[in-house]
């Protein structure tokens, strides 16, 4: 069985499967943190902390730098 795995990775075969584990495993990822950001006690403390201050103030830094690689 292991020959078999191996042979088909070999022959590019197994880069479709092996993209279908990624994509799933951002996709696991991606809706654990909506759970636990949809949590009001998480979202008290993120409030606390002042990430969205965080966001708002790299938010012209990122836009001047999209300008600059647009260049």
């Amino acid at each position: 069985m292991s020959h078999e795995i191996t042979h088909h990775t070999e022959n590019g075969n197994g880069t479709d499967k092996e993209t279908l584990y990624m994509l799933g495993g951002v996709a696991l990822v991606i809706f654990g943190a909506g759970l636990i950001l949809s949590n009001p006690s998480v979202r008290k403390q993120l409030a606390n902390l002042g990430i969205g201050n965080l966001a708002s103030a790299a938010l012209p830094d990122i836009e001047k730098y999209f300008r600059l690689r647009s260049m």
